[in-house]
């Protein structure tokens, strides 16, 4: 779906940003360097520059993030049109914890595959719904000094229920406008689970809800429950054939000699998630961002 007449044409467009944004409380950064011709709807990964969205963990203090976010959509509408968008100009977008919420919501599609929320509404969000997941008052704080001896301070209830509104189950990793790079952390194999759009390819067992994702990476440890899920991958056997008999035998197509020298099992295999916040291995989505790069994955 092409842009408005609002926008120059991408194509004969070549706008240089650069832009530093540090916030040593959310510890929250944007980075870009972009020369940009090909379509915003698929940034380029093969340019000189590669433009890159980082946004950590926080809590609540995700708001911190949406605020700066918001400022900086605004700047680009500016520019190139009330339509413009965060996703539109980022090869890749990453997220961890809160920032991973964050950047399910600023890549996730509507139905004109254009992103289903702006910065502005992501603000929103968190204006609304925070007070709601994260009480204080002080009934609060006294249910958090006994529940803290006997397991996390909340079922996650709310918080399930809240992204799952936002975010609808028919939108899944590979739906994203951008691509995106959320980890979480598996407590069972003790080792991080990186959800990224790039492997889907090559992994589509990986291809989760995007609401699921979601709240994997924001189960903060003594704050929320662990978040399991499962999914199932096709296992391949092959069971080859060698027998000097077969041996003997003059095949009259390619189709037959693999029909008779073996045959293929499909089997499915369970793979089992049982995750929590991102933050336990990578807080600073960067190290991830950085080997995600290098690697191409």
């Amino acid at each position: 779906m092409p842009r408005k007449a609002c926008y120059t044409p991408v194509a004969k467009r070549k706008s240089c940003l650069s832009l530093v944004v540090i916030h040593n409380i959310s510890q929250t950064y944007i980075t870009t360097e972009m020369e940009r011709t090909d379509s915003i709807f698929q940034p380029p990964t093969n340019e000189k520059y590669i433009t890159v969205l980082s946004i950590d963990g926080g809590g609540v203090r995700g708001l911190i993030p949406a605020v700066i976010l918001e400022f900086l959509e605004a700047k680009l509408q500016e520019k190139d049109g009330k339509d413009a968008r965060i996703a539109d100009y980022f090869d890749i977008i990453a997220g961890t914890s809160t920032g991973g919420l964050i950047t399910a919501m600023l890549t996730a599609p509507n139905e004109k595959r254009r992103p289903l929320f702006s910065a502005q509404e992501i603000k929103e969000f968190y204006l609304q719904h925070c007070p709601r997941i994260f009480p204080q008052d002080w009934r609060y704080k006294f249910r958090k000094i006994i529940k803290s001896i006997r397991g996390p301070l909340y079922d996650g209830q709310c918080l399930h229920d809240t992204i799952r509104e936002y975010l609808p189950d028919n939108i899944k990793l590979g739906d994203t406008l951008t691509n995106v790079v959320i980890p979480a952390f598996d407590i069972n194999k003790l080792q991080p689970v990186i959800f990224s759009s790039y492997e889907i390819k090559e992994k589509p067992y990986m291809n989760f809800k995007l609401s699921d994702i979601c709240i994997a990476t924001s189960a903060a440890p003594t704050y929320l429950p662990p978040h399991y899920f499962e999914t199932e991958r096709e296992k391949k056997k092959i069971e080859s054939e060698t027998t000097d008999e077969k041996k003997k035998i003059e095949y009259q197509t390619i189709q037959e000699k693999k029909k008779i020298e073996s045959e293929t099992i499909h089997e499915k295999e369970k793979i089992k998630f049982n995750l929590i916040d991102g933050g336990v291995a990578a807080n600073n989505p960067v190290t991830i961002l950085s080997r995600t790069m290098v690697h191409g994955k």
